[in-house]
């Protein structure tokens, strides 16, 4: 049988932990947390090699080779810790190992900041209080590395086939060659033929200018999607022109609620603009597209003299808006907008924050990865988000 921590082992770390707990009080965790890490990994280690300290085993998998001192920086102080080491192998502590990757990633992008001379006082006071102690270059390349072959493998993985394509973009400041830019944070996602949602890709650029799109939407291709029945997007020149060049057959949907927000623009009056968007509402929720364009001709000619400019601009632009009604009834409310996305924003937005400013795109790229990697990690494990058995 293999080795396993047996209950007497788990009641012996627990009373160490709560000895310290009572000798220290709950105000004072850096002692039972220490006792708790060092036997946790003392286990862990017993636990690969098969077989408990000095104990004869069959099954035993190889050699413990004593501990090395390690100082983790925690919100409690810094933990002294004795790593076991395992003879002629690669194994390390799990617990060591553990952390969400976006965190890391912020940590990284403001370490950057603080090495590069990039940030002022306040964003070291944020690596402080974040890491508990200082960050050296060293350290920072060191993470940096191990952590970009982590996400780049994500970033090139072999996609699914997916129904759906959606596609949006949001701006984060960063340095670029002595100046301060707005890039663009490029994000795809796609809905399986299973029918479960996948963050597919994301990309930094220096604009959405249709050269960028088109790489990354030819990424995508490279990476094996295919079956893409519609993309869903907002108007935007760049994309739209990327779009047709590399996915020419496939329907276009303009996001509705995009749409309904540019449309006030065209509205000449206050008290029209309620009055609009309702008409433009009804023409959304119609029940097929017949009756979406019957109430499209309605609203384009009752506007056709009190609001010239804004009748021809919804004779052009809304019927773009109308290509989810090809798609079967349960479909139409998530994929009429890119509304799905904004929790994929609200996300990066969060961690970048904190940050404010990237001292390059490989930061910002790599904080994106990490936040969009981890949900399309839940996704993947999660709920159908569409039934495709149509």
């Amino acid at each position: 049988m293999a080795w396993r921590v047996e209950h007497n082992e788990l009641a012996r770390i627990w009373e160490q932990v709560m000895t310290a707990l009572t000798a220290h009080g709950l105000q004072d965790l850096k002692q039972p947390l220490e006792i708790l890490v060092n036997e946790a990994m003392k286990a862990e280690r017993s636990a690969h090699l098969g077989a408990a300290p000095w104990q004869r085993s069959p099954e035993r998998r190889g050699q413990a080779n004593g501990f090395k001192p390690k100082g983790l920086a925690t919100r409690v102080g810094v933990l002294d810790l004795h790593v076991p080491q395992v003879r002629s192998s690669d194994w390390y502590p799990s617990v060591l190992e553990r952390g969400i990757r976006s965190e890391r990633a912020l940590m990284l992008a403001l370490a950057e900041m603080y090495v590069q001379g990039v940030s002022t006082r306040k964003v070291s006071a944020i690596v402080e209080e974040l890491a508990g102690c200082g960050v050296s270059s060293t350290q920072v390349s060191r993470a940096t590395a191990a952590l970009d072959t982590e996400l780049a493998a994500w970033r090139e993985a072999k996609l699914p086939a997916c129904a759906y394509l959606l596609l949006d973009a949001r701006y984060e400041k960063v340095r670029h060659g002595g100046r301060v830019l707005d890039c663009a944070v490029l994000v795809a996602v796609g809905v399986t033929t299973e029918g479960k949602r996948r963050v597919l890709g994301v990309s930094v650029a220096l604009s959405e200018a249709e050269v960028h799109w088109r790489g990354f939407l030819q990424s995508l291709q490279a990476r094996g999607l295919t079956g893409v029945k519609l993309i869903v997007a907002d108007d935007h020149a760049g994309l739209k022109k990327a779009r047709a060049a590399v996915f020419p057959s496939v329907p276009w949907q303009r996001c509705q609620f995009h749409l309904q927000q540019n449309a006030q623009a065209y509205v000449p009056r206050l008290e029209l603009k309620t009055e609009v968007a309702r008409s433009l509402r009804a023409v959304f929720n119609a029940p097929d597209r017949a009756e979406a364009e019957r109430l499209l001709r309605s609203a384009i000619g009752s506007y056709a003299k009190s609001a010239p400019k804004l009748s021809a601009w919804m004779e052009t632009n809304v019927p773009e808006a109308l290509t989810v009604f090809e798609l079967p009834v349960e479909h139409r409310t998530r994929m009429r907008t890119v509304n799905g996305l904004e929790r994929l924003n609200r996300e990066i937005a969060r961690r970048t924050r904190v940050a404010a400013l990237f001292p390059n795109e490989d930061a910002l790229l790599r904080l994106a990865t990490a936040v969009l990697g981890e949900i399309d990690e839940d996704w993947a494990t999660g709920k159908i988000y569409l039934s495709m058995k149509h």
